[in-house]
């Protein structure tokens, strides 16, 4: 099969489409024909090793002695079941299916197997499959976190980094339940956030939200570049603190933040089987229904994909972008 291999750490141009292996499913596992992949922040932080020195050590020897070789990445995919393992009851060859791969990384290929009680659900039927690849890892993040911070009809709620593809799903999220949007970003996404609901706009690169005086009932945080002692004081008392990917010392920080005063701080934490597919559940059910939708700026075929992480690198990525896989079928 065709996939894009990463020959070491670096540039996008470490990323090459190599013929490997097809795999073959074990016992409890699906293989999947992948139709559609995405390249998030992540991703490009792992091929670049952007990582603070403490973490990139540990990353170097994960993928040195841990990841199966060679090393393909992607987190997330959508695509057709195309074999099952012996023991799968979950499945059937022909489910149209999208999931997560978690630290195994492998989407970035034209095959996968991923055990059947893993982040895997079965597509809704009203989308296609470059609309759901966004879907395991920036619509189930901001699912989690949006349900962690009990947003309450009315409450404001501000997201910083709402451009990109968690904070895309969590405006839609936020106002699904009722709650006054603030999103944050630069000045030439702020039209999208408006177009997908949020009532008031702030380009970070004219304002600082912790300035202005005004105060939050949740303050959701994607990126983790804003001041954290000056987010706390810009919530509202009993208000609650979400950080999607927050380094070591605000964690600590949090923690003591939240037993010393009224105000919570939540952070990202990993799920249990059934927490994620009741996760997967809830967020489907919202596509279907038509209440929040994939934001996608751009698609790229796998062999450009390259180029693609070259895009997000730049910063710009508006909502998601998706690597289109096989193309044969995008039903």
């Amino acid at each position: 099969m065709k996939a894009m291999v990463m020959t070491k750490f670096g540039p996008p141009d470490m990323l090459q489409l190599q013929e490997v292996a097809k795999p073959v499913p074990k016992d409890n596992e699906v293989l999947i024909r992948i139709h559609a992949t995405t390249v998030t922040a992540a991703d490009s932080e792992l091929r670049g090793l952007r990582f603070p020195l403490a973490y990139q050590l540990a990353m170097r020897m994960y993928v040195r002695f841990v990841l199966t070789k060679p090393v393909i990445l992607g987190q997330e995919l959508a695509g057709e079941v195309e074999a099952v393992g012996n023991h799968v009851t979950r499945f059937r060859q022909g489910d149209q299916v999208l999931g997560w791969t978690g630290l195994r990384l492998g989407a970035y290929g034209e095959y996968i197997c991923l055990p059947e009680n893993g982040v895997l659900a079965i597509k809704p039927p009203t989308i296609i499959y470059e609309q759901a690849a966004p879907l395991p890892v920036g619509g189930l993040d901001a699912v989690f976190l949006m349900k962690k911070g009990h947003i309450q009809s009315g409450e404001r709620v501000l997201i910083n980094g709402a451009g990109g593809s968690i904070g895309a799903f969590a405006v839609q999220l936020a106002k699904y339940y009722g709650a006054e949007v603030t999103g944050v970003d630069s000045t030439e996404k702020l039209d999208m956030l408006r177009s997908l609901g949020a009532d008031h706009v702030i380009d970070y690169t004219r304002e600082d939200f912790t300035r202005s005086g005004k105060t939050y009932d949740v303050i959701l945080d994607v990126i983790g570049k804003s001041s954290f002692s000056c987010s706390i004081r810009s919530l509202a008392p009993n208000g609650r603190y979400l950080l999607a990917n927050p380094p070591l010392s605000h964690r600590m920080r949090g923690q003591w933040m939240s037993r010393s005063s009224g105000r919570q701080v939540l952070f990202w934490t990993p799920r249990s089987a059934s927490e994620y597919a009741e996760d997967f559940k809830f967020l489907t059910g919202l596509i279907e229904a038509g209440r929040i939708q994939s934001v996608i700026d751009r698609c790229y075929p796998l062999e450009q994909i390259a180029e693609a992480h070259r895009y997000v690198d730049s910063g710009h990525k508006k909502g998601n972008v998706v690597i289109t896989v096989n193309q044969n079928d995008n039903t």
